[in-house]
């Protein structure tokens, strides 16, 4: 029976995925073999000797010391682009927000007073002060070309705008994903002085943090908007609200509220709803339980931010994971500890990434305690779990 600590909400459809003969699933349990969660902060939180996988039903792992579970062992997995949709959809919204002063025109209608008469004369009288522009024609740029990021431009050529898009990294899959008419940008420079509204799809990282700063912001177009639904503090919003307020930018649409930012007539600050859709919500916690769940039962990897993915067929053997640093001769010392217990390998895989290896064996008989004892006391060999 494996035991699974939930320190968020998930949704049921993702639990569902994890067979109750087999799990027990709380929010308060001891020992547990695995975690999922959302958004609560795990880097104060004592790591169980137990733990063997981390599953984040969403994308950022911010909230997770993945530096910490590396060091002992355990992969943590989330779920990209099972929220790609949700973002994309509010990217658009943020667009047409700005684009046709939506808040600040419904703040004004909310506070007129008087009769209905009264409130048309005053309604006719002020709607010139909300005069907006429409989005074809106009130049969408979008930094970081991932499952949201080809998403978004997509729909905005579904639009009729033209789309500017950057990413050095982007992956062969998301660029079979991407229309043929995404203009290509060299640079971010690049592409801040060419467009009229910009979407950052990245993570946080340090390369990443105030990506858009006070420099970069006297090199974009007058009126240009900002568009912020990935994570806080991509933007400088000192800078932008400067920009705002001499009236070099037009707009700033974000997820992330703070006092500087809102209440600020040019900005729009949300409750950080980007992934916040039941569709969502649903497909992140789908996503990472069978990702846990394959783990636990197969030791097969995928989508995890600190390991290789792996995936090795079931035989008709016993299975063995090892996690071990990627140093040399690590897969000899483990092979010559089966061989010095008689057991002939069926199957092995091995792979790394960075400072990580990860080894699936197949044997052909059972792994006794003795012999997982002598494999984890190999120097460098961080974890062992016989399947």
């Amino acid at each position: 029976m494996y035991k699974i600590l939930t320190l968020n909400n998930i949704s049921v459809a993702g639990l569902e995925k994890l067979p109750r003969d087999r799990y027990e699933i709380a929010s308060e349990i001891q020992h547990p073999d695995a975690i999922l969660l959302r958004s609560f902060k795990m880097h104060d939180m004592e790591i169980p000797p137990s733990l063997k996988a981390v599953g984040r039903a969403g994308a950022g792992v911010n909230n997770i010391p993945v530096d910490k579970l590396s060091k002992l062992g355990i992969p943590v997995f989330n779920a990209p682009g099972a929220n790609s949709n949700a973002v994309k959809e509010l990217v658009l919204a943020g667009m047409l927000l700005a684009a046709r002063n939506i808040c600040p025109a419904w703040d004004f209608t909310r506070n007129l007073e008087g009769d209905d008469a009264e409130i048309g004369k005053q309604t006719e009288a002020g709607k010139k002060n909300f005069v907006g522009f429409e989005l074809p024609g106009r130049t969408l740029g979008v930094i970081g070309l991932g499952a949201i990021g080809v998403r978004v431009c997509n729909a905005a050529l579904a639009l009729g705008m033209k789309v500017l898009g950057y990413d050095p990294e982007i992956t062969v899959q998301r660029a079979w994903q991407l229309s043929s008419d995404v203009e290509q940008a060299t640079s971010v420079d690049d592409l801040l002085s060419r467009v009229d509204f910009v979407s950052f799809h990245v993570p946080l990282v340090e390369g990443t943090r105030n990506m858009v700063n006070a420099e970069r912001l006297k090199n974009m177009k007058e009126g240009a908007v900002l568009l912020n639904f990935a994570r806080n503090g991509i933007i400088d919003d000192e800078a932008a609200v400067a920009a705002l307020d001499a009236g070099k930018l037009g707009g700033y649409v974000c997820d992330f509220p703070s006092n500087l930012l809102k209440k600020h007539p040019k900005v729009v600050t949300l409750p950080h709803l980007g992934a916040s859709t039941r569709e969502a919500e649903e497909n992140c916690a789908i996503m990472v339980a069978e990702e846990v769940r394959d783990y636990l039962e197969n030791g097969n990897i995928k989508n995890s931010v600190n390991f290789p993915e792996v995936f090795m067929p079931r035989t008709e053997g016993y299975r063995l994971a090892v996690v071990n640093e990627n140093v040399p001769n690590m897969l000899g010392q483990i092979s010559t500890v089966l061989a010095d217990a008689g057991l002939n390998i069926v199957d092995m895989l091995n792979k790394s990434r960075g400072d990580l290896a990860y080894t699936l064996v197949d044997v052909e008989k059972a792994v006794d305690e003795a012999v997982i004892d002598r494999m984890a006391a190999i120097d460098g060999v961080l974890a062992v779990r016989a399947l």
